[in-house]
């Protein structure tokens, strides 16, 4: 299992539950002190890959300074990053707009050289964030060859995809990678109980000797003690028979994927964390993955929620 920072770089994300699961002190200081705390957790806990991204307010910053502050060896950790989106939200939790989207290459390379600084001799592993076949980004020649120059610098390649068309974009960049017209080597995408679809495209990945990473594996909250409905009905007992919480069931779910090298936690907390890593524990049987199976909601509409959802 790794670590996503994506809650914990900025003051509002989409996760339920997210005021008493982060408290109300929402300062540059305070989030980097809780940064710090659940770095602090998961390496002791083992966690060695650890994820952030440009749009994540001050999540590079945040861990590049406990990298420092460490004093962890390049060697024994694995960063991944990302770049195509800017954190606009002036650490405001009001800001009508947190987020823009730019794939060019401008933005590549300001952000590859802004990551590289924050993280300093850290970063293995970028990636495109959030690459859809509309955005136009797998087919800009110049991308794909700065990416390429940048693989031939020392990192590996990768990309990110969101939303109800995500098999189609891992496809597409498995096309252009084996036709030595992309330089991908990884891809990291939305996977859980409610939102499957990607799977079979995922596996693909695998089997062409791509490393996969799985994210928002937990649905922002609704597969955790702060969902309810019909997932929340079929997680409990699963859950109570293994004694552990609704998360690691749903976490546990996409580890059982042979193709699922690393699987994210977004934990905001050590004891949230500790109740995610509780997953690598649950080993789910035959049937209570096919009963886990049938949570699965149509792509579109799980977009159209996840979209719905209220930063807080």
């Amino acid at each position: 299992m790794g670590l996503g920072l994506a809650a914990l770089g900025r003051p509002a994300y989409i996760d339920l539950g997210r005021d008493g699961d982060l408290g109300a002190d929402r300062g540059v200081e305070a989030l980097e002190r809780r940064c710090h705390q659940v770095l602090d957790a998961a390496w002791a806990a083992g966690v060695r890959y650890l994820d952030a991204a440009r749009s994540y307010g001050r999540a590079e910053a945040f861990l590049g300074s406990w990298l420092e502050a460490r004093g962890i060896d390049p060697a024994a950790v694995t960063v991944g990053s990302k770049w195509g989106y800017r954190y606009v939200g002036d650490w405001r939790m009001d800001a009508e707009t947190h987020e823009v989207k730019d794939h060019s290459l401008a933005a590549l390379t300001r952000q590859a050289a802004e990551s590289r600084a924050l993280l300093d001799g850290h970063l293995d592993l970028y990636q495109v964030h959030s690459a859809t076949l509309d955005s136009g980004v797998l087919e800009d020649r110049a991308v794909l060859d700065e990416l390429a120059r940048l693989r031939d610098q020392g990192l590996v390649i990768g990309l990110s995809t969101s939303g109800p068309g995500q098999a189609a974009t891992i496809r597409r960049a498995l096309e252009l990678g084996a036709g030595g017209l992309a330089p991908f080597a990884c891809v990291q995408a939305t996977w859980n109980l409610l939102e499957p679809s990607a799977g079979p495209a995922l596996a693909e990945a695998s089997a062409a000797g791509w490393g996969v990473i799985v994210k928002e594996a937990v649905a922002n909250g609704r597969l955790t003690p702060h969902g309810d409905g019909p997932a929340a009905a079929t997680l409990g007992p699963v859950a109570a028979r293994h004694g552990v919480g609704v998360d690691a069931v749903a976490l546990a779910a996409v580890l059982a994927n042979p193709w699922a090298d690393v699987v994210l936690s977004g934990a905001v907390s050590p004891a949230q964390l500790e109740a995610n890593l509780a997953a690598v524990g649950v080993e789910l049987d035959e049937q209570e993955l096919a009963a886990l199976a049938g949570l699965a909601e149509p792509a579109e509409a799980y977009w159209r929620a996840r979209a719905a959802l209220a930063w807080s």
